[in-house]
């Protein structure tokens, strides 16, 4: 199935970790935010950070999954649903407290940057890379990324089914990852979606305390129903 163009991207953050990454000007990967000495609010799984930490990409471009910033495809993640639920170990945080930032495959790419992407979550060992995006249509579940019902253009669900083939393995192939070298500049990125109103305004003020201009808007929609 070919994908929706343009290809929307959406990196999840906490939004402590916002004046950091306004400091910066950009998303960073996780290892240039260690080298530059930036503690970020971690949101993932030790595990699957660990998998990551030693998953070595196709060369070119070469490198590891940390010297990437990772996008997913949709938002409504399941790694979201984990952390709203409570079962990221050590994080208290729930999704109220986390930010989609949104860009899409063609700003980031236009830059020049290294890219990989791949089929589902990159920490799976039997995930497979990409670096030519001819192959992004078919390489990504685009049909069950878009299959009604819809929340902004996204399937509502995307837990895995198995009385249904094609269910099978539907949470895997809803965490396909693109992945971009080393950092991507705020001035790449479309807009930064938010819980409800009381976090549009906090986001909004740290911002505009560090002078970057992208618009806050509250999107339920990226968000799971209470």
């Amino acid at each position: 199935m070919t994908a929706p163009r343009p290809i929307r991207l959406f990196h999840i953050t906490a939004i402590a970790n916002l004046p950091a990454i306004c400091a910066a000007g950009a998303l960073l990967s996780k290892n240039r935010g260690a080298a530059n000495g930036i503690a970020y609010q971690n949101i993932a799984h030790s595990g699957a950070q660990g998998a990551r930490a030693v998953r070595h990409l196709p060369d070119p471009p070469g490198g590891g999954v940390h010297d990437f910033v990772p996008f997913y495809f949709a938002p409504r993640s399941p790694m979201l649903f984990a952390v709203n639920g409570g079962k990221v170990a050590g994080c208290a945080l729930r999704q109220a407290d986390i930010v989609h930032i949104e860009t899409t495959v063609e700003a980031v790419t236009a830059t020049g940057a290294a890219f990989v992407f791949f089929d589902r979550n990159a920490t799976l060992a039997y995930s497979q890379p990409y670096t030519d995006l001819n192959d992004i249509d078919d390489a990504v579940a685009w049909d069950l990324l878009t299959e009604p019902p819809q929340l902004d253009g996204f399937c509502q669900y995307w837990h895995n089914r198995h009385a249904d083939p094609r269910h099978v393995d539907r949470m895997e192939r809803r965490m396909a990852e693109f992945l971009v070298s080393d950092r991507v500049a705020l001035e790449a990125c479309t807009r930064i979606g938010v819980f409800d109103t009381a976090r549009q305004a906090e986001v909004s003020t740290i911002l505009e305390a560090t002078g970057v201009k992208l618009p806050v808007m509250v999107v339920k929609d990226w968000y799971f129903l209470e």
